[in-house]
């Protein structure tokens, strides 16, 4: 193996590419980053009023994916957390 990191399809929406925005996950054909559209949601907009600001170029099942792709980073399929050696490390 030559040791390069490859795209890695999250999801029919998200994707991390190491060739866009330094590998973090995006929505597929944009620069736009998950973690935009995560805090977008937390700060209360609604997924109208995303998709409506990003002129469409986020959909609302790529909101729900990004949503869903986050509860499953957290939780296990019970809605249980998950234990800490399955988490992601914190940046």
């Amino acid at each position: 193996m030559n040791g390069k990191v490859k795209r890695l399809e999250l999801g029919e929406h998200i994707v991390a590419d190491p060739l866009i925005c330094h590998g973090k996950p995006t929505f597929k054909g944009t620069r736009i980053m998950v973690w935009q559209i995560l805090d977008e949601l937390a700060h209360g907009m609604s997924p109208a009023e995303i998709v409506k600001a990003w002129d469409g170029k986020i959909t609302r099942r790529a909101i729900a994916e990004s949503v869903s792709l986050a509860r499953c980073s957290l939780l296990d399929r019970h809605g249980r957390l998950r234990h800490p050696d399955e988490l992601p490390a914190a940046a």
